[in-house]
């Protein structure tokens, strides 16, 4: 059941990243009266899919203790480190970029900043849902 659970977490995570900067995003930029209120809608967007990040990596690592059979530890373990780095990844968006972003202090620069650090994430998310994948002989 946990590794199961461990693949649906990493899936959910990745999708959500997709779902929201990839389509949702965009969407309001191009469909909103303005930049500004596009901006400020994609902020809170961001800060919510910042904490789904962070609970689907704990959730993560939370299911991927030692006590599982040797293969989903070994499936774990190479996940380990992309969910560590995700989770890291979405924070330092959240509280180091976000903020300068909000604030519109060297917007190119802090939204290219952002904008890496988020694909970033996505891989990191992606690679652990591949890593998750049980091996088919």
């Amino acid at each position: 059941m946990l590794p199961k659970l461990s693949v649906w977490v990493a899936a959910l995570w990745w999708g959500s990243l997709t779902t929201v900067g990839f389509y949702v995003v965009p969407m309001l930029f191009a469909n909103l009266p303005s930049p500004a209120i596009a901006g400020n809608m994609a902020a809170k967007l961001f800060a919510v899919q910042t904490w789904i990040a962070v609970a689907c990596g704990l959730l993560l690592l939370l299911v991927s203790r030692s006590n599982q059979p040797l293969a989903q530890v070994e499936l774990a373990q190479a996940a380990t480190v992309f969910i560590i780095l995700g989770m890291l990844l979405a924070l330092l968006g959240e509280f180091a970029v976000a903020p300068r972003i909000v604030a519109r202090q060297n917007l190119p620069l802090w939204h290219s900043v952002g904008m890496a650090l988020y694909i970033a994430q996505w891989v990191c998310a992606g690679l652990t849902f591949r890593k998750l994948q049980p091996k088919v002989a």
